[in-house]
This record gives C-alpha cells, structure tokens and sequence, in this order.
C-alpha cells in the first residue's frame, strides 16, 4: 500500500515526524509532500498568483512552497503521476480540529482535497496538554494512530467521504476508547483580536480565542475530547442542507420557470 503524508504544520514539524511513524507501521511506501513553512489556517486555498515550487528535502521526501492543498495536488500530478498513493494520510496537526475549526484547517481540507481526487484521504489531530514550543507531545496520537487507522480501512467510504481523527490532551495510558462522532459546534461568542503596538508605536493584531461555549450534544468531537476518548468523525463534501432546499423550493416555486 503507498502512503503519502502531508501536513499544514511544516515540513520540520514534529507532528508530521509522529505521522511518518504512524503510516511505516501500515506501510513501507511511504511518501511525504508537506509545505516548506507553516501554513495552519489556510484552509482550502490554493496558491494562484504566483509559482508553486517543489524541492525534494531526502529521499521520498518533499518540501512545497504553497498550501496544503498545493502539496496534494502537486504529489498527485507530478510527484506521484505515474503510481497515485492508496491512502492520504494529512497531519498530526499540533492542536485539534474539532467542530467549526475543520473550516479553516489546512490539515482537514489536504484530506479534503484528497478526497476531491477519490484517494481515501484522514486527517489526524492531537490536541494538545502543552502548547509550549518543544514541549508538545505526540505520543497518544503515535500510540494509537496505526490502530484506530487499521480499523477505519476495514469499511467502505462513499464517494465524497473522509475521515476527521483528533486524540484527547491525555497521555496514551489514560485513553478512554475510541467514539464514532459527529461534528461539534462551539460559540466562541465575538470575534477576539489581541491589540498590540509594535516599537514604531503602530498597532498590529493577533487572532486569539474568547472564552469557549462549547455545546457537546451527543456523541461530538467536542465530548469526545473533553472524556478522553478518540475521536473519529466521517467529514463529507456536500454541503447542501437538504431540509433549507425544500424551504427555498417550495417558497421559490411562483418563479420557477414554467
């Protein structure tokens, strides 16, 4: 089976070192097209305004100057062109993303794009006890990983399906099981920007988080994470909500063409 790994954290990050180990459990054809710097939050786009370049870092080994997206479509159309992988495998994402955050995650939308490209495509997540640069700890997800991963191949996946997979903020021994979830929903209230001034006294800005309301329900991402269990949520590309389609039917009907 052929493997390619990316990421959204960086070709140097340690989080993608942890899915390296991951898939050379599953496989020994491994293959990693990953951004050459960090690109968390650029969610799906694509890079249209100037070239996407591509430099192999080692053997089997490669460093994009462009999006997740990029780093996918470019292994598919020129690093991989001739034997396209079985499994994307996109991660381990340095933080969680969980609920509304697979909107903007880079991570999230390379298995997307994989997806897109009907490669059975997962993205991996480990939400973190410490954020602290060089503190951060990938070993629950380095545990685990190759047998939640094992289980989740054993089933067929529609056409337009992937797979969301975060680990709880425990140590690997304090796991409590693995859940199949749907995705949560949480409302951080208004948007929270960190004003700063720098040393020429202009002001800047850092995107932060206000306090979170998390809104559980039942059997989300979100609960799952908060009782130290895994996560495993199938994502799917349609977004339509069917139940607002007939609403706008029905209402829209005297301007239907006849």
């Amino acid at each position: 089976m052929r493997i390619l790994v990316t990421n959204d954290d960086g070709i140097n990050a340690p989080g993608l070192v942890a899915l390296e180990a991951i898939a050379a459990e599953l496989s020994d054809d491994v293959w990693v097209v990953a951004p050459a710097e960090e690109q968390s939050g650029a969610g799906h786009s694509l890079t249209l305004s100037q070239p996407v370049r591509l430099r192999e870092v080692s053997p089997r080994r490669f460093a994009v100057r462009g999006t997740p997206t990029d780093c996918v479509m470019l292994a598919l159309g020129a690093v991989l062109e001739d034997h396209k992988p079985d499994l994307i495998l996109s991660g381990v994402n340095r933080g969680g993303n969980l609920a509304e955050d697979v909107t903007y995650s880079g991570t999230v939308s390379a298995a997307m794009e994989g997806c897109l490209a009907g490669i059975r495509s997962v993205a991996l997540s480990q939400v973190m006890m410490n954020y602290t640069a060089g503190q951060e700890d990938f070993s629950t997800a380095t545990t685990h990983g190759a047998a939640v991963l094992r289980h989740v191949a054993t089933i067929d996946w529609p056409s337009g399906v992937f797979i969301n997979i975060n680990f709880p903020p425990v140590t690997a021994d304090q796991v409590k099981g693995v859940r199949v979830t749907e995705q949560g929903f949480r409302d951080y209230g208004n948007i929270h920007l960190v004003k700063r001034t720098d040393p020429r006294g202009f002001p800047y800005y850092w995107h932060g988080f206000g306090k979170e309301k998390a809104t559980p329900g039942h059997a989300t991402d979100l609960q799952a994470m908060h009782e130290a269990a895994i996560s495993v949520t199938p994502l799917h590309l349609d977004m339509t909500h069917f139940q607002t389609l007939e609403a706008l039917r029905e209402s829209l009907a005297p301007l239907a063409e006849k």
